[in-house]
């Protein structure tokens, strides 16, 4: 590959639709202040306004003065930067029919996926408005009773109705044993045929207790349990507007080292995510 092919906004765009694709956790967050990003540490401003205070009417009577509209401030800052650097020998480049480079460019796309959806999961427990179960005392799904798995579904459903998230755009991510009891509990399996069509695509599993389900390896988890050896696992489910996240390719420049004969090529991520609404999001601690 020569350097002099690089055309930078293209493998952009290739790596950050690849880093798309792997992106599941930003199904709980807006991309409202995804403007223009310059650098690592760049801070958006934004105004959460007040919910206004509804009063009763009496015909003939006058109303009250208007109340001031109430404005909270919060900030997003992009404070979160990955890059990568690689490199292909002229040897290997000259043996290989494949563009080695750009091949290995793509993977990146993923692997910066990987790693800004275990951000945004952690940050949603963190920032979470309640959760069932403990770390010491998880929800505990069996073989013996696989329609637990739906059963917590339909628990965190009622939970965030109590706290009146918005019934739109509601989604729950999972980990991949999770969605194996699902599959073992006939109200999974028998759906509509225009429902089966669209399953198992996107890292989607369906749609069911008023969620869309996607499964994730990147689902949190830890050692807990009673006994402090059990993986307990974070069921996360909440709604688009729980928060906002903002990302760029920043830069990707082709170089030749110095002091080898090889193409390269260097990229930066930057992005910064915020729970915003605490009460759109909840999450269960799971073992299995």
């Amino acid at each position: 590959m020569s350097t002099s092919k690089f055309i930078p906004t293209i493998w952009s765009a290739r790596i950050l639709a690849a880093l798309e694709q792997q992106l599941v956790y930003t199904n709980f967050f807006n991309r409202d202040y995804e403007g223009e990003i310059r650098d690592a540490g760049d801070t958006v401003k934004i105004g959460l306004v007040g919910a206004p205070t509804v009063k009763k009417y009496t015909k003939g009577s006058d109303i009250a003065a208007p109340d001031d509209v109430t404005v909270t401030e919060a900030a997003l800052t992009i404070d979160q930067a990955d890059y990568f650097n690689i490199a292909v020998d002229d040897v290997d480049a000259a043996q290989s029919k494949i563009n080695l480079l750009e091949s290995a460019s793509s993977q990146t796309g993923y692997a910066f996926g990987d790693v800004t959806d275990k951000y945004l999961a952690d940050l949603l427990v963190a920032g979470t408005g309640g959760t069932i179960g403990t770390k010491t005392a998880p929800k505990s799904i069996t073989d013996a009773k696989p329609e637990d798995a739906y059963n917590l579904l339909v628990d965190l459903k009622v939970a965030l109705d109590r706290q009146n998230c918005p019934t739109m755009g509601r989604v729950c991510v999972v980990p991949p044993e999770f969605e194996g009891f699902m599959l073992k509990d006939s109200r999974f399996v028998a759906v509509a045929t225009n429902d089966s069509n669209e399953r198992l695509t996107e890292g989607t599993v369906y749609k069911s207790a008023g969620f869309e389900i996607h499964v994730s390896n990147n689902a949190p988890n830890e050692k807990g349990g009673s006994g402090g050896s059990t993986t307990v696992y974070d069921v996360i489910a909440g709604c688009d507007q729980s928060g906002t996240y903002a990302e760029q390719i920043l830069k990707t420049e082709a170089y030749r080292p110095e002091k080898s004969f090889k193409d390269a090529v260097k990229g930066l991520h930057v992005y910064g995510a915020k729970v915003l609404r605490s009460a759109c999001v909840y999450n269960a601690k799971v073992s299995f």
